[in-house]
């Protein structure tokens, strides 16, 4: 608890006069070119990796710190204070899609599966390209029975990583279920 306290009476004064986060820098649609040209899922592995590790910048050094802490705590176990964190990531820096991201994830984590789709949404929202919070969306879809929402998730996922490990059968799969099963 006391790291929370001092993340917040220290960091969050520096965090708030932190810059807004800085669009995506154009590296990421030359990673996108490669992922879409990527033969297996090894080979897209770590262009994955690439893309995902752009998506993690925000552009504010403040922010980055606190989504570092946010991170520790976690590790350690100290989901309250990578709750409390993040939750400062999403006010401070509402257009932040990882924030966003990193909070859902954490409340996924804690069973408050409303406030998780609703964080996920958002980070959909912010970052149309984030295949990774698409397919944890579409998982929560379909666990809560809307296989056409989830469907749509998974498919957009897919379109942006082709080599999604494993997506593409759960797609053909949900397919059937939702489209039938032609004759």
């Amino acid at each position: 608890m006391r790291l929370a306290a001092f993340l917040f009476a220290v960091l969050l004064p520096a965090a708030a006069w932190a810059a807004p986060p800085k669009p995506m820098p154009k590296p990421v649609d030359a990673l996108f070119t490669q992922l879409h040209a990527a033969q297996s899922p090894e080979e897209a592995k770590s262009i994955e990796e690439q893309i995902l590790a752009l998506f993690q910048q925000s552009g504010s050094a403040s922010i980055d710190l606190l989504m570092a802490r946010a991170t520790a705590a976690q590790a350690a176990g100290d989901k309250d204070t990578a709750r409390q964190i993040l939750q400062a990531v999403t006010s401070l820096a509402p257009k932040y899609a990882e924030g966003w991201h990193s909070l859902g994830l954490l409340q996924s984590d804690a069973g408050q599966d409303e406030n998780a789709m609703v964080s996920l949404q958002k980070t959909v929202a912010l970052n149309p390209r984030e295949f990774q919070a698409m397919e944890q969306l579409g998982e929560m879809l379909e666990e809560y029975g809307d296989k056409p929402g989830a469907l749509k998730m998974f498919r957009a996922a897919l379109a942006l990583d082709p080599q999604y490990e494993g997506l593409a059968r759960h797609v053909t799969a949900l397919e059937r279920d939702v489209e039938g099963q032609g004759i």
